[in-house]
């Protein structure tokens, strides 16, 4: 096979928050099979699909090496539904190919424009955290290459504590070229959904509690203006597959319905359409009984709208993604939520989860039990980091930790208070391997140290 780097002229790329100031130079892969490209003493950075929200995908001293042509699908068990891919692939790949033939990655996040490389590298998390854990528990194996050239073969059992620093390891260790992943049956492209209204934190946690045994996909959505003391209105949506065949496997799957043309301005998103939406998309949400729908559409909901990061405006998102240990879920998320009401900065995109107990396979995975809260919001300048800023102390202080993957701003007291052991990492690390995100956070802890 003919190994082509560069099959397209350097192109620049952005993160998903789209943040001013964030643009990044990257190159072209097609394949890896002659080593890494070499631009002199610049160092580099994989970035697969540029989901990650902050800076965790960018390495603006440097250049990116963007994988999404690496997309190629070598094998698929069909018995076992066992995949081996190119780190590139996409999870909409994976279920275009696999969902007609009865298989579903077993975990999967918000969004299918995802590369298998960034699930792996942020070991990310879905809906059914509770029952299937992060993505890395379903990774059988990987190659790594490092810029020496030299290639790893990684697994749980072979080279495991490699396994364990690349998974959850923001792709710092180096580039992962294929993986091995297993997935799981279903019968259906349909879930039955429920959906029940809350009005306070608590009851959002006795549904996950109820909800954990019977029910494979947990998730609430939350009106964050209506936020006041003891009071918070909320829907709580729970999911398991149609487990009878019922046809619709081979079905076309559903394209996106609206396409955001054009960057927003920032009226589109002032605090009075947010909360003019929110109310809407509550008491529609009353109306709606049990259903059948397609799993993308409840498992991928932004996903129906094309290019949805551009309603932000010119100067982008930030997101506070965090979680909580049990015993500070319901007071931590309740200090974040009057922060948020003083500063009378809403979010449109409001969700909670609950993770459960199953332990992530990565050193640096974000997940661990508790309560898991997401927060978007447009980017004003100085008063969102400054929201920001509070927001994290208020995790530090409950003992939680901050999702490196949405993340653009935590300090770097934040990111060692939220991962202790970030130091075991860097044996691991790849010399030419960097990302802003590392520089922010790591690489300023090191140099006051």
């Amino acid at each position: 096979m003919v190994s082509r780097q560069t099959a397209q002229p350097d192109r620049t790329v952005t993160s998903w928050g789209r943040l001013p100031g964030k643009e990044q130079l990257s190159i072209n892969l097609w394949a890896a099979t002659e080593g890494l490209p070499s631009r002199g003493d610049l160092t580099v950075l994989p970035f697969g699909r540029g989901r990650s929200y902050g800076d965790s995908c960018l390495n603006r001293q440097g250049v990116v090496l963007a994988t999404s042509r690496m997309d190629r699908i070598f094998e698929f068990d069909a018995t076992s539904g066992t995949l081996r891919c190119e780190a590139g692939l996409s999870l909409k790949g994976i279920i275009d190919y696999c969902l007609p033939r009865g298989w579903f990655p077993p975990v999967v996040p918000g969004t299918q424009y995802v590369s298998v490389g960034g699930a792996i590298a942020n070991d990310v998390h879905g809906k059914n955290h509770h029952l299937a854990g992060t993505f890395g528990r379903h990774v059988v194996e990987f190659e790594l290459l490092r810029s020496d050239g030299s290639r790893r073969l990684c697994s749980p059992s072979e080279n495991p504590e490699w396994f364990g620093a690349c998974v959850g390891g923001l792709g710092l260790t180096g580039l992962i070229t294929w993986a091995r992943i297993a997935l799981r049956r279903v019968k259906s492209a349909l879930v039955e959904v429920e959906e029940v209204p809350f009005s306070r934190l608590e009851e959002f946690v006795q549904l996950s509690e109820e909800s954990d045994s019977g029910f494979e996909y947990t998730v609430a959505w939350f009106d964050c203006y209506s936020y006041r003391k003891d009071y918070l209105r909320g829907i709580f949506s729970r999911a398991r597959h149609v487990t009878e065949p019922d046809g619709t496997l081979p079905a076309p799957r559903p394209a996106p319905r609206l396409m955001i043309p054009f960057v927003a301005p920032s009226l589109v998103l002032s605090p009075l359409a947010v909360r003019s939406f929110n109310a809407l998309y509550f008491h529609a949400k009353l109306r709606q009984v049990a259903r059948r729908v397609r799993l993308e559409s409840f498992l991928f909901p932004l996903d129906a709208i094309g290019n949805w990061n551009r309603l932000y405006g010119k100067d982008g998102f930030v997101q506070l993604q965090c979680v909580f240990p049990p015993e500070g879920g319901v007071p931590g998320v309740s200090k974040i939520l009057q922060s948020v009401s003083a500063q009378e900065q809403g979010s449109f995109l409001a969700v909670l989860k609950r993770f459960g107990d199953i332990a992530s396979p990565g050193l640096l995975s974000f997940p661990r039990a508790g309560v898991t809260l997401a927060l978007d919001f447009q980017n004003r300048g100085t008063e969102t980091l400054a929201l920001l800023a509070d927001c994290h102390a208020i995790v530090r202080a409950h003992g939680g930790r901050v999702y490196p993957a949405k993340d653009a701003c935590m300090a770097p007291a934040v990111f060692e208070a939220s991962f202790p052991r970030w130091r075991e990492l860097l044996p691991y690390t790849d010399p030419r391997f960097l990302s802003d995100f590392w520089r922010r956070t790591a690489m300023a802890l090191l140099a006051h140290r």
